[in-house]
């Protein structure tokens, strides 16, 4: 996501400085006029600098080199990643000690999303780190919503990705439903998506539904992660998530059963299994609803 979010800017006529852990994951950047740095350090010099990776862990390790440089700082950090509320409040500590400006800026969508420019962001913490951010924010997705101070826009991601997981199980059982009824599932999705239940979600994962292309945008590993983060959330503010709960336990199953290698779509093959049918490719074509 990271390299597609740099790819927006840099086309977008940004002057773009981009590091990966892996360099050549960032060299094609170049074709677009992004510049690669050798080192991360070499970030500490630009106005704004963007993290997307996958952990807290992994949050902490690059902002911790990126700080190595002593004699320069950005003004602003915008960190994009899905981390906890209490991850994202040591990262603000630890930001505000070296005088950086920090913006918590989680997002909705994928690499594909990004690619059509519909990528989402939610951003807390000062506003004037929002309204230094949101002209790259604007170039690098469709919206930016601005919820208030410190972390809620982490709050709002956690109970987003919640909500991911829970209609992702609860499309594969009636999609599930429905075919085990007889209905071809490319039909029962055009019905659905066509309908004041179909979503750009339901569109987008028509495909993947209908003929069993599983080609990862989110792994089961990471969707686990986020619901823990929001079940810890829930009895942190006293919430019950009955729904959440079991959708936890469900993707749990799948990596269980060996399903981690591929999208966390795969809920849809665990559901076909657990309804005594096996599931085949119907090879139709079907829009995900992006182009």
């Amino acid at each position: 996501m990271g390299f597609e979010m740099a790819a927006r800017l840099a086309t977008g006529g940004a002057d773009v400085l981009v590091w990966n852990r892996t360099r050549e994951k960032a060299e094609p950047l170049k074709k677009y006029g992004a510049k690669v740095a050798g080192d991360l350090t070499e970030l500490a010099s630009r106005d704004i600098v963007f993290c997307m990776v996958s952990t807290w862990k992994d949050v902490k390790q690059v902002i911790r080199k990126l700080l190595e440089n002593s004699k320069q700082k950005p003004k602003l950090v915008a960190e994009c990643s899905s981390i906890s509320l209490e991850g994202s409040a040591e990262l603000r500590e630890m930001l505000e000690k070296k005088g950086i400006q920090y913006l918590a800026a989680p997002v909705s969508g994928n690499a594909k999303v990004i690619k059509a420019g519909r990528l989402s962001f939610v951003c807390s913490g000062p506003k004037q780190a929002f309204v230094l951010a949101r002209p790259c924010l604007n170039l690098m997705g469709a919206n930016a919503s601005y919820v208030g101070e410190g972390e809620l826009a982490r709050i709002v991601k956690i109970c987003h990705n919640v909500f991911l997981g829970v209609v992702t199980q609860s499309l594969a059982e009636i999609t599930v439903l429905a075919q085990k009824a007889g209905v071809p599932r490319h039909a029962f999705l055009e019905f659905m998506n066509q309908s004041v239940m179909g979503s750009t979600f339901t569109r987008y994962k028509t495909p993947a539904f209908v003929n069993l292309d599983f080609r990862i945008t989110f792994t089961p590993q990471l969707l686990r992660k986020d619901m823990d983060l929001g079940l810890d959330a829930g009895r942190r503010f006293e919430v019950p998530m009955p729904l959440a709960s079991a959708a936890r336990d469900l993707i749990q199953s799948m990596i269980g059963q060996g399903w981690s290698e591929q999208d966390f779509a795969t809920l849809l093959l665990q559901q076909a299994e657990a309804s005594g049918i096996k599931l085949k490719p119907e090879n139709v074509e079907v829009g995900d609803g992006l182009s």
